[in-house]
């Protein structure tokens, strides 16, 4: 493995020779540079922040020390060795700068970076006096929509970036932009039109996007992923041309066709100019067989990998620039969509499992082989390939699957609060899942093994307090038809050959204290269902998880109603406050959403680098996100803490996600090593924290550099 001090490439652009073929500039290896330049240091405000020495020093023609000039009348000279000749034919310019002098507002993890992923403080300790020469594309840099401030953009960088006149006249400021931003957001009519213009705004200006995103997190979440999503995702070929501008990727797109040049077109996914250092710290993958409840999308699931990468940097910090999602083209079995005539995506059936598996594995390995280092996240996949992908990549890669382990941990840091609020005994508690899909048994294995972890159980006690139902049942041995290898486990054989057809016959002979519904049935905790509840318990636990939110088994005001106000509930998609109109009383409802888990975990992981997320990573993040809440949080009876504090939230399930790498022994950055056996869990969370992108890292870093443009 290298060493974490060898230097990264250096970003090499060159510009156009149409652009600034008038400037003045000393180029070294392109025109005489006579006499010698002067090197200019500048020291970075927060060079902690930004992942580079804090001494960045800049070479300009010792004919002046200030900026090169952008007068018209400056005559360009042709190549020359004449001494005298302090300007070149072909235009660009250079500084001596760090790598990532205009990379890197954030953490930076190259794959030669093994025990440092951050590369923060391994920047500022081995190469705190060297620099490179970079040539930065200024066409480039000002196009760029992760560098690009747009109407905040200052006049002396608009000058630098030729960008005078291109504009008005007015520099704002960011906290404008915002508001401008949030008050278009707000005219829009509809969900999926606000859908389209956040899409925009993130193709267009990443900084912008995020800083909105980030203060109106509650407003937006709704909106750039479920249940929004869903909607975009069915109509994801209709609007896919106004999701960004020509030439910026809204995603990376890899079709069974692609088998060939698979490294190649993986290769080609470069959203943003960047230092080559920066390869993907993590991709989301779908193939888009089953997106949410709605099924079969094809093509249309990147919505899914796009709006769970955004989650990522919005809830952890995870560095933009640094996420790919992918979907995986193997046709579709959506006849609807094969005969949309605006169908993006093959227009044929999907490919059978002798084409599927050796793709996905081929995906798979260019992937490990360009980015040893990058985590996986399977996404929404069939129930039986989801299983078997897990099952096949999760012993030997760096991957976990959230539908199965995300959704299970959510739940889980849900169900761990709600039984003390319920005040059963933990091991009196009976577990009814209304759905026997991939989510659901992932959920019922991550609360089997809660009862194995912190309550003493054998795994065969754990398994008997579950039931499963599917859509003919209750889930038994004997039941007479073929079980899907998922269902097995929890395959019940105590029930002397009785059948129970039903839901309600179900309740009836299993009288449980928790019902969870991940069945994408709308309606199924009917009226009946939700008084059978609150007649069984005090305090009935009720979690209706299925997406999007009109597919939900039932809403909170339904919950609040039939239940007289006693249930402990959590859904899996956002529900409005419930207001009694008897006492005038507010409810909140609780919402298990994933990403309460999986920017943290995988933040964890970035930091950690183990060689596997194994299930005991996973348990350790949902015991985090559960005792993420504050005393006013519980005095409140919540289950989940607010979102606002999401990052507080991320930063302590990924410190949990550390810290159990260590102990499992499968850590393998040292530095993360070291904090957690020295027991310093204030500088373990600084670690995490200062490791967290921010958009105002992105102004730090422009604003760095641009007077030496």
């Amino acid at each position: 493995m290298p060493s974490t001090s060898s230097l990264p490439r250096s970003l090499v652009a060159r510009s156009s020779s149409s652009i600034f073929s008038s400037w003045p500039l000393t180029v070294t290896g392109v025109g005489v540079v006579p006499p010698r330049p002067k090197i200019i240091s500048i020291t970075s405000p927060h060079p902690s922040r930004l992942g580079f020495p804090s001494t960045i020093s800049t070479r300009f023609s010792s004919s002046s020390s200030t900026f090169p000039s952008l007068s018209s009348s400056s005559t360009p000279r042709s190549h020359s060795s004449s001494s005298s000749s302090t300007a070149i034919h072909t235009p660009s310019f250079v500084t001596t700068t760090p790598l990532c002098a205009f990379s890197s507002a954030s953490p930076a993890i190259s794959d030669s970076d093994h025990h440092h992923p951050s590369n923060h403080s391994n920047h500022n300790n081995n190469i705190s006096n060297m620099t490179v020469e970079i040539k930065h594309n200024i066409s480039q840099i000002s196009k760029s929509p992760y560098l690009n401030q747009s109407t905040a953009t200052p006049a002396e960088l608009r000058s630098a970036l030729r960008l005078q006149g291109l504009s008005p006249a007015k520099v704002e400021s960011f906290e404008t932009q915002k508001k401008r931003a949030l008050a278009q957001l707000r005219s829009k009519s509809s969900d999926i039109e606000k859908y389209v213009f956040l899409a925009w705004l993130r193709n267009t200006n990443v900084r912008l996007f995020y800083g909105l995103i980030g203060d109106q997190l509650e407003e937006t979440l709704p909106l750039i992923y479920t249940p929004t999503v869903g909607t975009a995702c069915q109509n994801y070929s209709s609007i896919y041309p106004f999701l960004a501008p020509p030439g910026q990727p809204d995603g990376l797109f890899l079709s069974i066709n692609d088998l060939p040049n698979l490294t190649q077109i993986i290769q080609n996914y470069r959203p943003y100019p960047q230092d080559p250092s920066l390869t993907p710290q993590i991709a989301v993958i779908t193939d888009g067989s089953r997106i949410l409840g709605l099924g079969d999308l094809g093509v249309g699931g990147m919505g899914i990998p796009v709006g769970k990468l955004q989650l990522y940097v919005a809830g952890a910090g995870v560095d933009p620039r640094r996420t790919i999602p992918i979907t995986l083209d193997l046709g579709t079995n959506n006849e609807a969509k094969l005969n949309d005539e605006f169908y993006l995506g093959l227009r044929q059936k999907r490919v059978g499992d002798d084409k599927f598996f050796p793709f996905v594995d081929a995906v798979i390995q260019a992937l490990t082989s360009l980015y040893p280092k990058m985590l996986i996240q399977f996404e929404d996949f069939s129930s039986e390939h989801a299983f078997q992908l897990l099952d096949k990549y999760q012993p030997t890669n760096f991957c976990f699957n959230d539908d199965i382990q995300g959704t299970g941990a959510v739940i889980l840091a849900g169900f761990m609060n709600a039984i003390n609020l319920a005040g059963i005994p933990a091991k009196e508690h009976k577990i009814l899942f209304f759905g026997a899909g991939s989510a659901a048994v992932g959920v019922a294995k991550q609360l089997a093994a809660y009862f194995v972890n912190d309550h003493g159980m054998t795994e065969d006690e754990a398994r008997e307090m579950v039931w499963l139902v599917d859509s003919k049942g209750l889930v038994t041995l004997d039941r007479g038809d073929k079980l899907a290898e998922h269902k097995l486990y929890f395959a019940r054989k105590d029930n002397n050959g009785a059948r129970f057809p039903d839901i309600a016959s179900v309740i009836e002979h299993v009288r449980p204290t928790a019902l969870f519904g991940l069945s994408s049935q709308s309606g199924a905790f009917s009226e009946d269902v939700l008084r059978s509840m609150a007649a069984l318990n005090e305090r009935p636990i009720v979690f209706p998880l299925s997406n999007p939110a009109y597919q939900a088994e039932c809403s909170f005001e339904q919950a609040m109603v039939h239940t007289k106000g006693k249930v402990i509930f959590a859904s899996g998609t956002a529900f409005p406050k419930y207001t009694d109109p008897a006492t005038g009383v507010v409810s909140a409802p609780g919402q298990g959403n994933n990403m309460y888990i999986f920017p943290g975990l995988g933040l964890g992981g970035i930091l950690a680098q183990p060689a596997t997320i194994s299930d005991r990573l996973i348990y350790s993040a949902a015991r985090a996100c559960a005792n993420a809440l504050t005393p006013e949080e519980r005095a409140q009876g919540l289950l989940y803490p607010v979102l606002p504090r999401i990052r507080e939230v991320s930063a302590e399930v990924a410190v949990a996600v550390m810290a159990e790498s260590v102990a499992e022994g499968s850590a393998t950055n040292e530095e993360a090593i070291k904090l957690v056996k020295n027991s310093d869990n204030k500088a373990l969370h600084h670690f995490v924290t200062k490791n967290m992108w921010t958009t105002d890292g992105v102004e730090e870093e422009i604003t760095t550099f641009a007077p030496h443009l």
